[in-house]
């Protein structure tokens, strides 16, 4: 696949629950790819054996340990012509998986990267959580420690896009409950647990009722989708508008940038703002 001797690192999404969900191209990669980097090499073969190939590579192991290493040695595959086709355990590569470092290494080796989509967690969730779809975030797992997590969260509580987060399912009550804490009890989720495979389940609520629902254990794969937070409400009374702009002015902002941006925020024409600026100076 790759051109003037040199390999082409094809990065594949598999299957999130169901083998079924594997593309025919995933299929003819696994049969033809010179060197397959797995996440789980038993896995992978599992995958292959549901599919009906046998691949016939190389299968290495590539995971999160052994992955800044492993890389460069993917890297020399590639240089010497050979085909680097690297499979996750589910999804697509990079996202929270292994991948990352070796498509760097690749770039800056000169050697062609491309993907063969797939199945994905992040967007299967997404649009099945009834939350807005248009403009979102992913933002991985959460800090596994009380205090990291709850200041990773606060700076999110003001982020307008909907959220998506994977979570193990042991810390899902204690992430549930720390989500409702810094973006409020009331604020909309899903709790997406098993995507696609036979005991999918979506939980939808508040943030404060899918807390309390977490706590009895829950098992399985867990996507959580938040959100974003509500848009802060116009200001118009002529006398808060021209606050507003004192208080960008006071911050270091030039006023005619100040009324510019008052106005944005709210919504406004920017003469109404400078308006009500001259009429409080009055």
């Amino acid at each position: 696949m790759g051109t003037a001797g040199v390999g082409t690192l094809i990065l594949a999404g598999a299957p999130i629950g169901r083998a079924q969900d594997a593309s025919p191209r995933l299929r003819e990669a696994l049969a033809d790819a010179q060197v397959i980097a797995a996440e789980d090499t038993r896995r992978l073969r599992r995958l292959a054996a549901d599919l009906g190939v046998r691949p016939a590579g190389r299968v290495v192991s590539y995971y999160d340990q052994n992955e800044r290493g492993r890389a460069a040695e993917l890297v020399e595959e590639l240089k010497a012509g050979r085909d680097v086709l690297v499979v996750t355990d589910a999804g697509m590569p990079g996202v929270s998986d292994p991948g990352y470092r070796l498509v760097t290494a690749a770039v800056e080796a000169g050697v062609p990267v491309t993907a063969l989509p797939g199945p994905s967690a992040v967007t299967t969730a997404l649009v099945i959580s009834g939350l807005p779809c248009d403009r979102f975030c992913f933002e991985g797992f959460p800090p596994r420690r009380p205090g990291e997590r709850a200041r990773a969260l606060a700076r999110l509580a003001g982020e307008p896009r909907t959220m998506v987060f994977f979570e193990a399912p042991h810390r899902l009550a204690a992430t549930l409950a720390a989500m409702a804490e810094a973006f409020g009890a009331d604020r909309p989720a899903a709790v997406c647990r098993e995507l696609t495979k036979t005991y999918e389940e979506i939980r939808r609520g508040p943030l404060g009722e899918l807390a309390a629902w977490a706590e009895a254990g829950v098992k399985g794969e867990i996507t959580i989708v938040v959100g974003g937070a509500p848009a802060p409400e116009a200001v118009t009374d002529p006398a808060e508008l021209a606050a507003a702009v004192a208080a960008l002015e006071r911050e270091g902002t030039p006023r005619k940038a100040a009324i510019a941006e008052v106005a944005q925020r709210n919504d406004l024409p920017k003469r109404v703002v400078y308006d009500a600026v001259v009429a409080a100076r009055r």
